[in-house]
């Protein structure tokens, strides 16, 4: 979370009071806020910006040819917001989209509600019909405030052009600070070409919002709540982290890790939080939740202080809210969103803040009061928790395991790869069998599941991370939604390794309609369907695209696919029945878990199934 600035302060801009166009404007504002790429598809009412942005490149062009701000054009817009996006989550910076009016801004929609879902922060810069057509249906008008409103953290329909670069200022502002998310800019034509005096400085007056965050800035946490959070931990005997992707939007890694570290408290983290806890580690009980790890479902069962650390108990962790965590004496929240505290789990304590401060500033007063606590007994408990109730999964089928490929491919990455994903059992397996060391590795749509997202985030993540290995796990469903972001990838000669589990058809929805439709495959079965998934990657440019549908050549082709220099595209026949286990059906308490045929599960005499209108 940035430390807000006074507004009306700035050094002087050396171009302050320069004469430029509305659209100079823009792009030299991108420039000040260090953007570096922008994801983006052209059109009529941006013209007069992408201009700008060729003329700025070539005035600014390095000496090695290479651009400041190049410009990244998709198959599609939808793919430039999810490029956007994966370059966030990549770098913590803010992704760059700009499109043109109407379809333009209407095929953004999805990324924008994804990000905002994930609290991923992007800037949309959307072309407009010209002020005076504004609400006329002039060609390709749409009214991208009233769309983009119930699903960007804010809209501005820039009109005053006096207060454009304030505005584009301001938008960065609001996308970076206290709860991460996206904001869009709608902008005239006519805006763009108008002409006037570069100022360098100032934003717009957001005394509400600033004022509020401000509050969270300055809430440290007191002595006395400090007391009251370590009297807790001192009555507990099996204390838990519950880490969310707020531990990674926060940059708080480090501090939460120094803190579990510290009083070797074991730590679950969400699907978001992935990365936050170093999944290697003794203590770490990689991912807990619908799909999470049985020992780390388990071990919240048993805890007595949950510890909820930039997590929101979601219906996907805590599908019966009473039932989740039912041993827990006591629970406490740190977060950044105060809307946050209490929403579906009442907490015995909170704090609202700055969480890397605040855990920071936890951890040095239990070390100025010389606390201590032998969790032996519980770490021993973890370990033979993670022995009895690993994953598993059908060694002796003669089909090829999704699981053993990914677990194939981590060797080759070590936990140091950047894992993107789409939507669907592809997602949840490659989130249970990959390691994580680090922190913005994984890179997922968890919220809003869509599906699409993983081959254009992977691109932006490559573009954000040029010297990180980048792997697009995606099933052919998901792959087919964007797949003309492959020329995207071969185009700009970026070294991404995709794979697609081909199962023919949209395994999750199969695995529901076999559990609580009893087996009918209404619309989700694509065995009929005739991609030809390689010759589609080889006419988009893959010198490497090969298919794997032999269990025996696995280690080898994995091995080939993984060193090749350039893009590489490899289809993986799979076992069309292979489920993803553990799973815990929606609205459902832990102890309810199913954990399929190859990982032991406690015993359970409930046997109760969802209602079909619980699925998802």
């Amino acid at each position: 979370m940035a430390t807000l600035k006074p507004a009306n302060q700035h050094q002087e801009h050396p171009l302050a009071g320069t004469q430029m166009s509305g659209a100079d404007m823009i792009v030299q504002v991108l420039a000040d806020e260090g953007v570096d790429t922008i994801f983006g598809y052209s059109g009529g009412a941006i013209l007069p910006t992408y201009d700008a942005v060729f003329r700025y490149n070539d005035q600014h062009r390095q000496a090695d040819g290479s651009l400041p701000m190049p410009l990244i054009v998709p198959a599609n817009e939808q793919g430039a917001g999810f490029m956007a996006a994966g370059y966030a989550r990549a770098s913590g910076r803010v992704g760059v989209v700009m499109v043109t009016s109407g379809p333009g801004a209407t095929n953004t929609v999805t990324p924008v509600r994804d990000c905002m879902a994930d609290s991923v922060p992007i800037v949309v810069i959307c072309g407009q019909v010209p002020t005076h057509a504004i609400g006329t249906d002039a060609f390709q008008e749409a009214p991208v405030a009233a769309i983009m409103g119930a699903v960007a953290k804010h809209v501005f329909l820039v009109t005053d052009t006096s207060r454009l670069e304030a505005t584009v200022r301001t938008a960065f502002e609001l996308a970076r600070t206290g709860r991460p998310g996206p904001v869009v800019i709608d902008i005239p034509k006519d805006v763009q070409n108008w002409e006037g005096e570069f100022t360098g400085g100032g934003s717009l007056p957001l005394t509400g919002y600033r004022s509020r965050l401000q509050a969270v800035i300055d809430n440290k946490l007191s002595d006395d709540a400090c007391e009251r959070f370590y009297k807790m931990l001192a009555e507990s005997e099996r204390p838990l982290i519950y880490a969310g992707g707020g531990v990674i939007n926060g940059n708080a890694t480090k501090a939460m890790r120094h803190l579990a570290n510290a009083y070797g408290i074991p730590v679950t983290t969400t699907l978001m939080g992935l990365g936050a806890s170093d999944t290697t580690h003794p203590l770490s009980l990689h991912m807990l939740g619908m799909h999470g790890m049985a020992f780390a479902n388990y071990a919240v069962e048993d805890c007595d202080f949950l510890i909820a650390i930039g997590a929101r108990f979601d219906d996907r962790v805590a599908g019966d809210p009473p039932k989740f965590a039912p041993n827990a004496k006591n629970i406490a929240h740190f977060d950044v969103d105060v809307s946050e505290i209490g929403k579906v789990k009442r907490v015995n304590w909170h704090h609202v803040g700055v969480m890397r401060q605040d855990l920071d500033d936890m951890l040095a007063y239990g070390q100025r009061i010389g606390f201590q606590k032998d969790f032996s007994t519980w770490h021993d408990e973890i370990a033979i928790l993670k022995k009895k109730h690993r994953l598993n999964f059908d060694h002796d089928s003669e089909l090829i395991q999704p699981q053993a490929v990914i677990e194939e491919i981590n060797r080759h990455t070590g936990g140091k790869a950047i894992i993107s994903t789409g939507v669907g059992q592809h997602q949840m397996w490659a989130a249970q069998y990959f390691d994580f060391k680090e922190p913005r590795l994984w890179l997922t749509s968890g919220s809003m599941g869509t599906m699409g997202f993983g081959l254009p985030a992977a691109i932006g993540a490559q573009f954000a991370q040029p010297d990180r290995l980048v792997i697009d796990i995606d099933g052919d469903g998901s792959m087919r939604m964007n797949i003309g972001e492959l020329e995207t990838a071969t185009t700009y000669e970026l070294p991404i390794k995709i794979i697609v589990f081909n199962n023919f058809g949209d395994g999750m929805v199969r695995q529901w309609q076999q559990l609580y439709y009893k087996g009918r495959m209404s619309g989700s079965d694509k065995s009929l369907r005739r991609k030809n998934f390689v010759k589609t990657a080889q006419a988009d440019g893959f010198e490497f695209a090969h298919k794997l549908d032999r269990k025996e050549d696995l280690p080898a082709v994995i091995k080939k696919f993984m060193n090749f220099p350039g893009p590489a595209f490899l289809e993986v026949i799979i076992d069309p029945n292979a489920g993803v286990y553990p799973m815990v059906g929606p609205g459902l308490s832990y102890d309810k878990m199913i954990t399929g045929d190859y990982i032991a599960d406690r015993d359970s005499t409930d046997d109760h199934q969802p209602d079909p209108s619980e699925m998802f």
